[in-house]
């Protein structure tokens, strides 16, 4: 049996590991097609999240909902196994959400007052590498904050939606449908308040008050992101800027010379 560099037998599970650690984190244009293609999964499996209040009542919403269990169960196991620290790993706040997600998909029945959060997948994959590589390579890296903050105002807004779906539908609200809920929704949200569609007792109230508090924060957010000048991120190694213009030649806080990459690398 091969021994690596290491000492440590070469057997076929750790090339494995090996394989996998290469084509979820490194540049190459193996790991770059790997990496564009898990993309377009997690893109299919978000839109199955979004229709699924609508696709519940279909005979076929079971079969697709663990046949995205598997493909995501897959994933997990994949990057667990590309990892070099597991129990590290399983610390990090997008992999819980992630198995919660996978928990409700292998139990929709007993999980579907909870069911919305599966939304939270859009949150967790904006939080990885995969998505922003290929954005920076067409050049969309410089534009990573305000995608951000479309996105966290997308996911509130469908999982603030599908909430008000399963806890007020039918309850004397105005709200019969989902899209009676995102109605409420953006109304909320906007503070546009026609009061047309209502949640209905002291709950209901507060659950308006909450929406409308996080939902302005997030609106002002993305207001931010939109018309802030922008910059990159490159911590400065002398006084730890985190911001700086583009095309900055020295560091605003300390004066330290500055070599940030081009966009298209960086």
């Amino acid at each position: 049996m091969a021994n690596s560099s290491d000492g440590v037998p070469d057997t076929g599970f750790k090339r494995f590991r090996s394989t996998l650690r290469l084509l979820y984190h490194s540049q190459s244009p193996t790991a770059q097609r790997f990496q564009f293609s898990v993309l377009v999964v997690d893109l299919a499996i978000i839109i199955f999240f979004v229709a699924s209040p609508l696709l519940r009542e279909d005979a076929s919403f079971l079969w697709i909902d663990y046949s995205v269990a598997l493909i995501l169960g897959l994933d997990l196991g994949a990057r667990a196994l590309a990892s070099t620290d597991v129990r590290r790993w399983l610390k990090q706040l997008t992999v819980v959400v992630d198995i919660f997600i996978l928990m409700t998909l292998l139990a929709p029945t007993l999980f579907f007052n909870l069911g919305f959060l599966r939304i939270l997948r859009l949150w967790t994959m904006s939080r990885t590498s995969i998505m922003w590589r290929p954005l920076r390579r067409h050049g969309f890296g410089e534009y990573r904050e305000t995608i951000q903050a479309v996105i966290n105002l997308m996911v509130f807004l469908f999982v603030v939606t599908s909430f008000v779906y399963t806890a007020f539908a039918d309850r004397n609200g105005g709200i019969a449908g989902y899209v009676d809920a995102l109605y409420f929704t953006v109304a909320t949200v906007t503070t546009t308040g026609f009061g047309d569609v209502t949640l209905p007792g002291t709950f209901g109230k507060l659950a308006s008050i909450i929406i409308m508090i996080i939902g302005i924060s997030l609106f002002v957010r993305l207001a931010q992101a939109i018309f802030r000048p922008n910059k990159v991120h490159f911590p400065c190694p002398q006084c730890g800027l985190q911001r700086h213009d583009p095309d900055a030649v020295h560091c605003k806080a300390c004066g330290i010379i500055l070599n940030i990459p081009d966009s298209g690398n960086y």
